[in-house]
């Protein structure tokens, strides 16, 4: 597996992370619809937010961030227009509920 970790930070990162809380469903169409998605957590922090995207393999996970840039630019206010830090790398060790 692979993960790509992205962070929000900055002017606008906040109002990003309320519009991508509101626009929920067409996040979730988005991330599912790469394939080899296996898991997306979006949460905030005190300076804007972070994404944690899990997939299969590179492919998918590049595939994401190319689509993720992507939907912010086409679907997010001006202000909201933030670009991600971004941190990727294998996954190790994963642990669920499921």
């Amino acid at each position: 597996m692979y993960a790509v970790i992205r962070r929000y930070s900055g002017q606008g990162a906040t109002q990003l992370m309320d519009e991508l809380k509101q626009k929920q469903s067409d996040v979730e169409r988005l991330i599912k619809g790469i394939a080899g998605f296996e898991s997306y957590t979006l949460m905030r922090s005190s300076d804007g937010g972070f994404s944690i995207s899990i997939y299969r393999d590179k492919a998918g996970a590049d595939e994401s961030s190319r689509q993720a840039a992507d939907f912010v630019n086409k679907n997010m206010s001006e202000a909201a227009r933030v670009a991600a830090q971004k941190s990727e790398g294998e996954v190790i060790l994963h642990i669920d509920a499921h």
